[in-house]
């Protein structure tokens, strides 16, 4: 197998998760979550925090039982085979590579409110997509995160560590001077309420308006857990760390927004709100000239940032994929002198492109991305309790206390959420999940054949009629989440969560001890015994090696 050198300490990657968090969603989805669920997407926010909050911890886990570089696109893999661990890795690798051209297209939807003619051209409020010159820049920036990335670790980790740096202080100021400078108590209560769309306009905004997609960058700590200098105690620590830092930020950013809105901002009330650069404008709108100055920079800062980072981990999860065997073996290839997997970044390159040229806009690709990744979430929290019942002596000793109550619930949250991203569009991004599947079946019969295919086919039965069900509740389900209406609003959800129960335990039930599991474990080992003897050699006594 091959290897990436470890050099990230437990700062650097939880810099890594913050700055993966907080790129364009900042800047955006406290407009959307308001245009959506109203005053109550501050409770949008809270849930989403603690439904990735969840989910992180199960990942924690996960990432620290076995430190790989990519190992979001490997767990289920390791659980249930090579049907179910495609699916996931497929779904997540979807998810994430998609944030690296929607973090250019923020920055230029940002810069178009520049008080220059060539700038308001970039972009049309109208159709909510870039101009042909808007398109142009994104594509340069997208480079440029390609370029920050092609040589070393070292130099992407320094780089990402100072812009997150900026992009805490920023949103901080932000938030403080809006509600400095203007602040209407009323807004909370007005204009139909706190919750003028209803409790499911709430579950729908933490499903489309870019909270879901916000909060995902604490998957970056666990993609990059192959360069953890000690993954044991740095990939926990840097995942919830880094959800927790962001959640702060995120809801001081949606009170000030709400709360700093004139009575003339809301005349057509929360739905009719339509910023394209919300925060700039409402520092404009009250005067803060020099606060609208630092945003217009920061929105190349916060979203590159994130891009950077999404470069890098995008490379690893393809380095991953490559590894199962689902990609050409050159994709996993590992640049001699630099340990970069060059090859595997020059893919999501051309693929960054692709999404950009397709989804011209903030608003239309985070939705989609949203979803996306709740398809992809649904597996680790079966796995990490496939992995207490299969592999109880496997990988690390580091162990999430209450995991047993954590994991189920969230799997439960996941699905709902992703039921209230309203159909159609829970079904169409679920169909994509599928598009990759000849890729799969490919590269199975190219390198390991269909001998004992069976088994992990049955294995995988519980996630492909999941996936089904999930479809077919969204379209029966209550027209508040675009549904026929058969079932009524309530029991729809009731549906869904006790059905998600039902298939979160048959997915334990269904894992396996997989020849992936046994591999990973024997290459785990080894590294681990190699560490031991390069400590022994540099101490000259038989310490042991604190994993």
């Amino acid at each position: 197998m091959k290897k990436l050198q470890r050099q990230i300490g437990v700062f650097s990657l939880t810099m890594t998760g913050v700055g993966s968090i907080i790129g364009s969603g900042w800047l955006f989805g406290a407009q959307k979550a308001a245009t959506v669920a109203g005053p109550a997407a501050i409770v949008a926010w809270l849930i989403g925090m603690v439904m990735i909050l969840f989910i992180g911890l199960v990942y924690a886990e996960l990432g620290a039982r076995f430190p790989e570089s990519g190992g979001m696109v490997r767990y289920s893999q390791y659980s249930h085979g090579s049907v179910t661990g495609f699916i996931s890795g497929w779904a997540n690798w979807i998810a994430i590579v998609s944030v690296i051209p929607i973090e250019a297209e923020a920055s230029v939807q940002y810069m178009s409110s520049w008080p220059f003619a060539w700038a308001h051209a970039l972009y049309s409020k109208n159709t909510g997509h870039l101009a042909g010159q808007g398109l142009w820049i994104a594509a340069a920036l997208v480079f440029v995160y390609f370029l920050l990335n092609y040589w070393t670790v070292k130099l992407f980790s320094r780089v990402n560590t100072f812009i997150t740096v900026l992009k805490l202080v920023i949103p901080a100021i932000t938030g403080i001077a809006l509600l400095f400078a203007a602040f209407h108590g009323g807004n909370f209560t007005h204009h139909g309420g706190f919750t003028p769309f209803g409790w499911s306009g709430v579950l729908t905004a933490v499903a489309t308006s870019g909270i879901v997609f916000a909060f995902n960058g604490f998957t970056s700590p666990v993609n990059l857990a192959g360069e953890a200098k000690n993954p044991n105690r740095a990939v926990p620590i840097a995942v919830v760390g880094s959800i927790l830092v962001a959640a702060v930020i995120y809801i001081i950013l949606q009170v000030a927004y709400i709360g700093s809105l004139s009575p003339a901002m809301l005349a057509q009330g929360f739905a009719g709100l339509n910023f394209d650069s919300p925060f700039a404008n409402l520092a404009v709108a009250f005067g803060l000239n020099w606060l609208a100055i630092i945003l217009f920079a920061d929105a190349f800062v916060s979203p590159s940032g994130t891009g950077i980072t999404y470069t890098a981990t995008t490379a690893r999860m393809i380095f991953g994929i490559s590894e199962n065997g689902w990609l050409a073996k050159s994709l996993s290839n590992v640049h001699e002198k630099w340990y970069i997997p060059r090859n595997a970044m020059w893919l999501n390159l051309v693929v960054s492109y692709i999404f950009l040229l397709i989804f011209r806009g903030w608003g239309e690709l985070s939705t989609v991305i949203s979803i996306a990744t709740l398809v992809s979430y649904v597996t680790g929290p079966v796995s990490a309790m496939a992995f207490r019942r299969i592999a109880t002596n496997m990988g690390s000793m580091v162990r999430i206390k209450g995991l047993q109550v954590l994991a189920p619930i969230a799997f439960v949250m996941a699905s709902l959420i992703l039921y209230a991203g309203k159909w159609p569009s829970t079904g169409r991004v679920i169909f994509v999940m599928l598009v990759g599947l000849p890729i799969y079946l490919f590269f199975q019969g190219r390198n390991e054949g269909f001998s004992g295919f069976a088994k992990h086919i049955k294995s995988s039965l519980w996630l492909i009629i999941y996936l089904g069900f999930m479809i077919l509740v969204s379209w029966l389900g209550s027209d508040k989440f675009g549904g026929m209406n058969v079932l009524p609003y309530g029991v729809d959800l009731l549906v869904v969560a006790v059905g998600s129960l039902v298939f979160f335990f048959w997915g334990v039930g269904s894992a396996w001890v997989t020849p992936y599991l046994t591999r990973a474990q024997s290459g785990y080992e080894e590294e681990r015994s190699g560490q031991v003897e390069r400590l022994e050699k540099r101490t000259g006594s038989d310490s042991s090696l604190g994993l």
